[in-house]
């Protein structure tokens, strides 16, 4: 299977990216949000959203996108930490989201090292937030060297219907 094309996102991405973003919530949140929350997801909401970020040239994240066949079967997102507790030398990956279609066929890895390397040039240590429940995400994540590092936050979504308890990672790059 040939790699995917990585490249920064541009606004014409934004219905690929709403795509991807709705789809994989769908399928990797099942069973740990609830379905109503799931179901109710919306595509043109979503690329609404990102028709708005991808074209605000002052957001201070950068978004890549994974193409295969001339579509998008994944994106991710980084730029600084937003932790309160993060240095000026701390990074965040913020994202990584695939069609279901695209997982286990290296499309996550492509995106994830792509995102490290570009991190790399600014930042020495990189955090990331998962979902406690997501035993998926947090595999992909420890296989490639990351170490939960004790930090926990709840969110909450939906006007308070939807809580999200997330565990914080860490990696240091160069290491």
């Amino acid at each position: 299977m040939p790699a995917p094309e990585i490249r920064p996102a541009t606004p014409s991405d934004a219905a690929g990216i709403a795509t991807v973003h709705v789809a994989s919530w769908q399928a990797a949140y099942a069973g740990l949000l609830p379905e109503d929350f799931l179901s109710a997801l919306s595509i043109e909401t979503r690329e609404r959203f990102w028709a708005s970020n991808l074209a605000d040239p002052s957001r201070p994240h950068s978004i890549l996108t994974a193409r295969a066949a001339d579509e998008i079967t994944g994106f991710a997102v980084f730029g600084p930490s937003r932790d309160d507790d993060a240095t000026p030398k701390t990074g965040e990956l913020s994202s990584i989201y695939l069609l279901p279609s695209e997982w286990g066929r290296r499309t996550g890895r492509a995106l994830h090292e792509e995102c490290l390397r570009s991190l790399s040039t600014q930042f020495e240590t990189v955090t990331l937030w998962v979902l406690s429940t997501n035993t998926r995400a947090r595999a992909f994540y420890e296989r490639a060297g990351w170490i939960p590092d004790g930090k926990t936050k709840v969110e909450t979504m939906s006007d308070g219907a939807v809580t999200l308890e997330e565990v914080r990672y860490r990696v240091v790059l160069g290491e």
